[in-house]
């Protein structure tokens, strides 16, 4: 497996990865046994990401993304889904090592997704390596949410990788967690 930024030539596989892991893309038993990813993320903008450096893809060697992970200013973007308005929103009261996020420089990780035939096989390990060593040169933190129906993701971040819990916050009816782990560790 070879871990890299992303280029622009990778967006439609990018986009396509996205896409079958969609919570739309999928059923009620898919999301709970293997979580999702939400956002609208066509190859436009998953061209422009990669063009930014913001997109980190892990590709199985014969060139095949397999896995992505976007790391990325959340302040900057563009257009903002709920989910991210609200993460900017609660940065008074989420806490990283008790100061509140708002004075923390922070980077914004995921969505994260891995293509369903390589899940259980250190993709999204490496994945999460990789983002936690290239944010250390902007960050002091990189910031995820997690939405409560995704079990899965939890599991993978939280109880996996001990991405550390700052709170809940609720956007649009919806409530989410955020978690966060110290950059360049």
């Amino acid at each position: 497996m070879r871990y890299r930024y992303a280029t622009e030539a990778d967006a439609p596989a990018m986009a396509a990865l996205f896409a079958a892991n969609h919570h739309d893309a999928l059923t009620p038993e898919e999301r709970s046994r293997h979580g999702f990813v939400q956002g609208a993320f066509g190859v436009d903008a998953l061209r422009g990401m990669a063009r930014g450096g913001e997109l980190l893809v892990a590709d199985d060697g014969d060139g095949a993304v397999v896995g992505l992970l976007a790391l990325s200013v959340a302040a900057d973007l563009p257009a903002p889904p709920p989910a991210v308005r609200g993460l900017l929103a609660a940065q008074d009261v989420l806490r990283w090592e008790g100061r509140p996020l708002r004075e923390v420089r922070w980077l914004l990780y995921g969505p994260v997704v891995v293509d369903a035939g390589h899940r259980g096989r250190g993709v999204a390990r490496g994945l999460f390596t990789m983002a936690v060593a290239a944010a250390a040169e902007r960050a002091e933190v990189v910031v995820a949410f997690i939405e409560a129906d995704n079990v899965p993701s939890w599991k993978v971040h939280v109880d996996g990788f001990g991405m550390t819990p700052l709170g809940d916050y609720v956007a649009e009816g919806r409530t989410y967690a955020a978690v966060a782990t110290a950059a360049g560790v």
